[in-house]
């Protein structure tokens, strides 16, 4: 294609040289990409006999916007209100005596779409990039931390031990769920729609079969049986995967940001000297990186209702649903590339303050690893009786100022069963973390794998 593509050695392009997220539907790309439809449908009609060899090799030589121009293509819109005829009879001046062959048996639809779903399947390469680098800093951190102890929360109360090794393993299985959602709406997105008028394939006769495989091959999409303009649901789809993507982005980047509290402190982002937090409070340093994540991923999931309202297409095409995906995809897609690059950043600059994370877990004065003491006490009690015990012992014993170590050496019910050495070992943090660092590691060999696999499908 002759898209402006990331990458060395591409053409030139209207966005200076490649994509980006403010160039990727910019009117010139777009335009650029019905160009490119345009001039593979004359090379595989001249292939299948459709139309004359020499005339797909004049379409396909006038088939850019440097030879179109930019001023002349949008004159002729603003007197036709219809873009792709305004394409297609520029093209068809500077093709010459092959004009007559252009757009031949195409309708609009045909050609937006696949020209939107090209450029879609371009920045969903870089969005894949940017997760397989996500990936690949989510892998470090589960390794070099895999045996931080860290106080596990639930309800935003200490729960258990864990490692941050471990937090980080859920946040890779978790990502790898939603690049497993990415595929299949992927997979689905990237179709070749062009079927003609309403998708039976009518103006091209019996070749209409043949044509489109054909097509969707040289574009490297796959088939449908009907590629019609009502498919506006594969839209849909694809764009609910990136609001599901935000959603994972946000819970992670959400508990970065509460780990990030001064009265918490366990997380940070490594900011530049200089680097001002307050305008007025000379004290602050406000984290910059988190909230952009945030913001993003809070605007993206928005875009789930709105993906919704998409595939509701009357009978076999509907203008006003095309101009609702055109409106969801121009915003969507670039938001969902930008996220990616945000989160990446977001990674790349994070610290773990372990010296914070162990003054934290101390929090409770041993209580955050009672249920060992529990498991412990149990095949001599029972596991009931043994839980009762060490709950009506903190229960009673909570205003004291003694340590739950002490408490619980101090307590008839469980010292009658184990020795003081024994009920402190149960309650070291340390060595009741569970399977954390083997999960911590198994982790971060996935993470490295599915970032592969990313970047391999490219």
């Amino acid at each position: 294609m002759n898209l402006p593509l990331d990458g060395g050695g591409k053409r030139p392009a209207w966005t200076g040289g490649k994509l980006r997220p403010h160039t990727l539907f910019a009117l010139e790309t777009q335009w650029q990409s019905w160009l490119d439809v345009e001039a593979t449908l004359a090379e595989v009609q001249a292939e299948m006999g459709i139309i004359p060899d020499w005339a797909a090799r004049e379409i396909r030589s006038a088939a850019s916007m440097d030879t179109i121009g930019v001023d002349a293509m949008k004159v002729h819109v603003n007197r036709t209100m219809a873009p792709v005829l305004s394409l297609t009879r520029l093209l068809a001046q500077a093709a010459g005596d092959a004009g007559g062959y252009v757009h031949w048996g195409a309708t609009t639809q045909n050609v937006m779409q696949t020209g939107r779903i090209l450029l879609i399947r371009e920045a969903d390469k870089v969005i894949r990039a940017n997760l397989a680098s996500t990936l690949k800093e989510l892998a470090t951190l589960a390794e070099n931390h895999a045996a931080t102890l860290m106080a596990g929360r639930t309800n935003r109360q200490h729960a258990l031990p864990i490692t941050f090794g471990f937090k980080v393993a859920g946040w890779i299985e978790e990502m790898n769920r939603a690049v497993d959602r990415l595929d299949g709406g992927s997979e689905r997105l990237f179709s070749l729609p062009f079927g003609g008028a309403v998708g039976a394939f009518h103006a091209f006769g019996d070749k209409g079969q043949e044509l489109h495989c054909r097509l969707a091959g040289r574009l490297g999409l796959r088939d449908l049986l009907v590629p019609g303009r009502a498919m506006n649901d594969l839209f849909a789809d694809y764009v609910v995967q990136f609001c599901l993507l935000a959603m994972t982005i946000d819970r992670i980047a959400g508990e970065i940001y509460l780990l990030m509290t001064q009265e918490i402190g366990e997380l940070g982002e490594r900011l530049e000297e200089g680097t001002v937090g307050s305008s007025t409070m000379p004290h602050k340093v406000n984290p910059k990186f988190v909230v952009r994540v945030v913001s993003e991923a809070a605007e993206l999931r928005t875009m789930a209702g709105m993906a919704l309202e998409t595939g509701r297409t009357s009978h076999e095409g509907d203008a006003s649903v095309n101009q609702l995906v055109s409106s969801l995809c121009d915003r969507a897609i670039p938001l969902a590339w930008r996220l990616t690059e945000s989160f990446e950043a977001l990674l790349s600059r994070l610290s773990v303050n372990s010296a914070q994370m162990q003054r934290n877990i101390q929090l409770t004065g041993g209580a955050i690893a009672t249920e060992n003491l529990m498991m412990v006490l149990a095949p001599k009690t029972g596991r009931a009786k043994a839980h009762d015990a060490v709950h009506h012992a903190l229960e009673r014993n909570r205003p004291d100022a003694a340590t739950v170590t002490e408490i619980m050496q101090s307590d008839a019910g469980i010292s009658a069963h184990l020795t003081a050495e024994q009920i402190r070992q149960a309650l070291d943090p340390a060595k009741y973390s569970g399977d954390s660092e083997r999960i911590a590691h198994e982790a971060a060999a996935m993470a490295r794998s599915i970032a592969e696999r990313l970047v391999s499908v490219r």
